[in-house]
């Protein structure tokens, strides 16, 4: 009896051995669905933090160039005018002035006016090509003769200025003109309300096409050689045609082959490289097609 019990204490102590062995094995070894998550877990990536670019419009030429209302500086400061566009057009250059019309690249539209509404240039020379009208800013002088001698010397024909600068009081009397001669709407499309005009700024001036008989009108502009020749190689010279055929709803005006607009002569070339066709565009502006 004595040894009966003896061997089934034995038994006992064995079974709670292999227990004990196998429930250490499982505390030490993952479970099977703990094993297929950590099959599937992924490494964490590590993020470093990078430093912001600064803002060029915190760079010192830049600030310099804008307090010395400097064109040239400042485009060199950006690295060149297609930069300088860039920048402006995605929004990361607030503080190029695209308002003040100092600037040869001042935008004017049906949205943005003039400031001060009521601007007018410092100085106004008559080109030596004029036929009538008033004169452009000392800047847009010899770029303009330029251009009119190269489209003589090139067989295009002889191109005059026709109308340049008119003061807030003069477009305000052109605007009455044109609203009792078309009435509101029709005058909207061809004369800017005064303090919206680009003439105003003194780099814009309506051409006529002349020859051995005299000069034509504005609205002949188009259909001459002259006018062929302006749309292909103003740029060359830092003008644009400022409203062209199929921006009304951009500019806000009916096409006129005859506007031209000064821009220098590095923000032309981008301009025409890049196929734009209205500085709203270029610069990634709003359209504007009427007043606000």
């Amino acid at each position: 009896m004595a040894l009966a019990a003896g061997a089934l204490a034995a038994v006992v102590v064995a079974h709670l051995f292999v227990a004990q062995q196998i429930a250490s094995r499982d505390a030490d070894a993952p479970s099977a669905q703990n094993r297929s998550v950590a099959h599937l877990a992924l490494p964490v990536p590590l993020i470093e933090q990078v430093e912001a670019a600064p803002s060029p419009c915190e760079s010192h030429s830049v600030t310099e160039a804008i307090a010395d209302t400097d064109p040239t500086a400042l485009i060199a400061a950006f690295g060149g005018a297609e930069r300088l566009r860039e920048v402006v057009a995605e929004g990361a250059a607030p503080c190029v002035p695209l308002d003040d019309p100092a600037w040869p690249w001042a935008v004017v539209n049906k949205q943005r006016p003039l400031e001060p509404v009521d601007y007018a240039p410092e100085e106004i020379v008559a080109p030596p090509s004029r036929v009538a009208g008033d004169g452009l800013r000392p800047e847009a002088i010899e770029p303009f003769e330029r251009l009119v001698a190269a489209a003589e010397a090139e067989g295009a024909g002889r191109i005059a200025s026709f109308s340049a600068y008119r003061s807030y009081e003069t477009q305000e009397s052109t605007y009455r003109a044109q609203v009792g001669a078309r009435g509101e709407h029709a005058a909207d499309e061809i004369s800017a309300h005064p303090g919206f005009s680009e003439h105003q700024l003194g780099l814009a001036v309506d051409v006529v096409a002349c020859d051995a008989g005299g000069c034509g009108t504005i609205y002949e502009v188009g259909e001459t050689a002259q006018g062929r020749w302006l749309a292909d190689n103003a740029w060359r010279f830092g003008w644009i045609v400022r409203y062209e055929p199929g921006e009304t709803e951009t500019t806000g005006y009916a096409p006129e082959p005859w506007h031209l607009r000064y821009i220098g002569e590095d923000l032309a070339a981008v301009y025409r490289d890049g196929g734009f066709r209205s500085l709203e565009e270029f610069f990634g502006l709003p359209a504007a097609p009427d007043y606000g």
